[in-house]
């Protein structure tokens, strides 16, 4: 089953998928600056584009260009910004 995502006005669209290693989502970030929580650890690979992040407990953004990731932990939240259209995919771990 593929389930549709919409968050900040439709700025952050994604598409939702399970399989045997669990969930993850595909997605296109617009321009802007947006904040996001996990309930789960999440791995985020860039994989169009490029965004700032700023990870928890962090104090500075980090940059995070085509084919680099980052993860989140679990019950955390985190900032990313882009000029650029960015495409993702997270794994939720």
């Amino acid at each position: 089953m593929i389930t549709e995502n919409q968050y900040f006005d439709g700025n952050v669209k994604s598409l939702g998928y399970t399989t045997a290693e669990g969930k993850s989502t595909v997605g296109i970030i617009n321009p802007g600056e947006y904040e996001f929580g996990t309930a789960d650890k999440e791995i985020m690979y860039i994989v169009e584009g490029e965004l700032s992040a700023l990870l928890p407990e962090q104090t500075d953004w980090k940059i995070f260009k085509a084919g680099s990731q980052f993860e989140v932990p679990a019950n955390a939240s985190f900032k990313v910004k882009t000029d650029v259209q960015t495409a993702y995919l997270c794994q939720y771990r």
